[in-house]
């Protein structure tokens, strides 16, 4: 690591913490020449993820463009931004995980939509309705009638 202040090339670590939730390491360093502290941060390199759109665009994907969506929808309900950020980032996390650095809009409104349900009924029938493009009351009908039933399932 250079040093900013005389370039030299010999510097020490003095101190290192975690940083970010421990998704990044912030170290105090020293200049062995020049005896200048400075601060560098190291992060995990994470290969970019692309969302594939349905005219074949492709978009970096903006973690918080879902957020803002499942803010929307989870409006007035019993869900707080922190378990909001939680469920973007395991969701971000499943994408990663499947080594795959692209996902289509389809597969990704799937995989949120299935997460949903399992957390607010209520707000999964708002994203739903978003993600679907429900344009009349028959489409909700159908959508809250799916929900009971495979709550009724589930009960037997």
């Amino acid at each position: 690591m250079k040093c900013p202040f005389c370039n030299s090339e010999d510097t020490k670590v003095v101190d290192s913490r975690s940083f970010m939730d421990g998704y990044s390491i912030k170290r105090r360093r020293e200049c062995i020449n020049c005896q200048k502290r400075f601060t560098t941060y190291e992060k995990v390199e994470e290969i970019p993820l692309y969302i594939v759109k349905k005219d074949k665009r492709r978009e970096r994907f903006d973690r918080n463009k879902l957020l803002r969506g499942l803010t929307a929808a989870t409006i007035k309900r019993n869900i707080s931004r922190e378990d909001l950020e939680t469920f973007v980032l395991e969701i971000e996390k499943t994408i990663q995980n499947s080594l795959q650095n692209e996902i289509s809009t389809k597969d990704l409104g799937e995989m949120v939509m299935e997460r949903l349900l399992e957390i607010d009924q209520v707000a999964y029938v708002r994203f739903v309705s978003v993600y679907k493009e429900f344009n009349d009351i028959k489409s909700f009908i159908e959508i809250v009638e799916k929900i009971s039933d495979n709550s009724n399932n589930k009960e037997r």
